[in-house]
């Protein structure tokens, strides 16, 4: 049988061995035993429930079709709601113990700090509705034939290398070497590209991205800074934004809106603005600088989507952690005493799915196990439906870390339980450790996608 290079739904490059598209999930063998989303926990039911989402006002956010989405994100207890109000559904008492969900309700004022909810017992980890995954501490063995970015994309620098990473033909002499293309003309070998693998740390916080095992270019990027506010203390800055694969240029997309978002916080902050105004401002200066992108002569093109990207961000300023999203890339609080304080999910998804689930017509394990589960509802875009950037604070009551994140990530521990199980103790005292490892986490799991992680310890790290 002829071997396919490209998959015959969604264009995306193939490996010899693949059987399903890593992209779009489509089968390229007989009968595939097709991997689902790990099923999540209840989401607590919107008072009103929004309209079944087509695919006129959707888009699938990993290339399954050209509808689009956004990812929810909602909030544990165990920490306080305070500052601009969220934009979170508040859940009642016995959702709250249900699931993942139980955000407390915010302060009426940013000046008002709103009651400390009660404690509540921790969640178990929910099972996979897939395959068990491997522990975090197993040594990944990347399929035959695909090599193991940890190993490969590390000894490189940025752009392409003077020697093949696999063969080491560095072209002298009369021997071939490494072509424009990047393809080594000896052995045949792709050579990493500069997004295939960035790390990056701060005192203050850390960050790695990873293209993962099956994609072909790395559409997840992240940005990571501090900035002095007016009374000297230090304001700490993570923004990780997922390129949308079903649009064009999904990797320009992420990577400007990274850098608008961050720019933004850091001179809102610098000049003495609250969080919350600076965060929604910052979700604002980022879509203006995806919305740069489309190309005016195709705007009206339905074949051809503009550029697009989700983000996801938090910033911690003295004692107040705020969060700001649009999309499915969430962030989640990881307390360093995890017997005691309850982890938590800090950001609600806008996805097909957490609206199928909100709306009370499927349940939490159907939703996620539909192929149009990971279609977003919100993004960043100029043909985006609509712009509504959630914000929301809390103030942790001890310390810990906060972990900004794709789907990348999440989708192999979805749950705030499950994240914490992977979490290394020692997150806080070492965040760039800790991101290295989540991203081990997800290339054990399969690197179905891009995978960006960045932590944030709290408070900031004198």
């Amino acid at each position: 049988m002829p071997q396919m290079t490209v998959c015959p739904s969604c264009a995306e490059h193939l490996e010899p061995e693949d059987r399903f598209c890593g992209n779009c999930g489509t089968a390229l063998v007989a009968s595939p035993e097709r991997e689902r989303p790990v099923a999540g926990q209840e989401i607590p039911r919107q008072q009103q429930a929004p309209a079944a989402t087509t695919s006129d006002d959707a888009r699938s956010d990993d290339g399954a079709a050209d509808d689009r989405a956004s990812d929810d994100g909602a909030s544990d207890g165990g920490i306080s709601d305070s500052g601009p109000a969220s934009d979170t559904e508040v859940c009642d008492e016995d959702d709250a113990h249900s699931g993942d969900y139980g955000l407390a309700p915010p302060a009426q004022n940013v000046d008002a700090r709103g009651p400390r909810p009660p404690a509540e017992p921790p969640v178990p980890p929910v099972a996979a509705a897939a395959q068990p995954r491997p522990p975090a501490s197993a040594v990944s063995q990347p399929r035959p034939g695909v090599a193991d970015p940890r190993q490969e994309l590390l000894m490189t620098e940025t752009g392409t290398p003077d020697a093949c990473v696999a063969c080491g033909a560095d072209g002298s002499g009369d021997g071939p070497g490494v072509g424009e293309d990047g393809v080594c003309r000896r052995c045949g070998h792709v050579q990493p590209k500069e997004r295939d693998h960035v790390e990056r740390e701060l005192p203050e916080v850390a960050a790695v991205t990873d293209r993962g095992l099956r994609h072909h270019r790395n559409e997840d990027a992240f940005a990571v800074s501090r900035a002095d506010l007016p009374d000297g203390g230090p304001a700490v800055i993570a923004v990780v934004c997922d390129g949308v694969s079903s649009a064009t240029r999904p990797d320009e997309a992420s990577a400007a809106a990274c850098e608008a978002a961050d720019a933004s916080l850091r001179i809102t902050l610098a000049a003495g603005g609250d969080p919350g105004t600076a965060m929604r401002d910052a979700l604002l200066s980022a879509a203006e600088a995806v919305n740069a992108l489309a190309d005016p002569e195709t705007r009206d093109d339905p074949h051809r989507n503009a550029p697009a990207c989700t983000c996801v961000s938090a910033v911690v300023t003295g004692d107040l952690l705020t969060v700001g999203w649009i999309g499915d890339s969430r962030a989640y609080w990881i307390p360093d005493d995890r017997s005691g304080e309850r982890p938590a999910r800090l950001t609600e998804d806008d996805s097909w799915a957490a609206r199928m689930v909100e709306a009370g017509l499927m349940s939490q394990d159907e939703a996620y196990a539909d192929p149009r589960a990971h279609a977003i509802t919100g993004w960043l875009g100029a043909d985006a439906v609509e712009l509504d950037p959630h914000t929301a604070s809390f103030q942790p009551d001890l310390p810990g870390v906060v972990v900004v994140c794709s789907d990348g990530l999440w989708n192999y521990a979805e749950s705030a339980a499950e994240l914490a199980a992977v979490v290394p103790a020692d997150a806080r005292a070492h965040p760039l450790r800790a991101a290295q490892s989540l991203i081990g986490v997800a290339l054990d799991g399969g690197g179905h996608d891009n995978i960006t992680v960045a932590v944030v310890p709290f408070p900031v790290r004198a």
